[in-house]
């Protein structure tokens, strides 16, 4: 598989919520940083996102708009959507669902290393996603402590 190919396989995985598939997509110090909170993941925590994203919304869907790839390094435009109809784990707290449905920008930007994610960076625009699910003006109110 070409470097793209590499990519749009690790799409099919974490569509399929492949939490083995996902884990085995990465280098073993491969990270997953989620930009829109700061926060990295490495080792089994690289499937949180995956796991919490798959509770939140059932039928979450990537949809991939472009991709560039140079040498290593591929960048992905696409957008994040689905129905919000589970838990999502927000911090120290949990957003119940909302029932609104979600159709987000993000930028994933992949760095390679010998055919394995090394490094993922992923953009989800946060704000957006609060929004759409129509929690962003009473975000204290939306959010049960754990």
């Amino acid at each position: 598989m070409d470097n793209e190919e590499i990519i749009r396989n690790a799409y099919r995985i974490a569509e399929a919520k492949d939490t083995e598939g996902w884990l085995a997509a990465f280098t073993p110090d491969g990270t997953f940083t989620d930009e829109s909170i700061g926060v990295t993941y490495r080792g089994q925590d690289r499937t949180f996102p995956l796991d919490n994203y798959g509770r939140a919304f059932s039928d979450m869907h990537r949809e991939l708009h472009q991709v560039y790839v140079n040498g290593d390094m591929v960048i992905v435009q696409l957008a994040l959507q689905g129905t919000h109809d589970g838990p999502l784990q927000a911090g120290d707290g949990i957003i119940a669902p909302t029932g609104n449905r979600m159709d987000a920008p993000c930028c994933d930007v992949f760095q390679l290393r010998d055919g394995r994610i090394e490094r993922f960076d992923c953009y989800p625009s946060g704000t957006v996603i609060l929004a759409q699910l129509g929690v962003l003006g009473a975000l204290d109110a939306a959010i049960t402590r754990s």
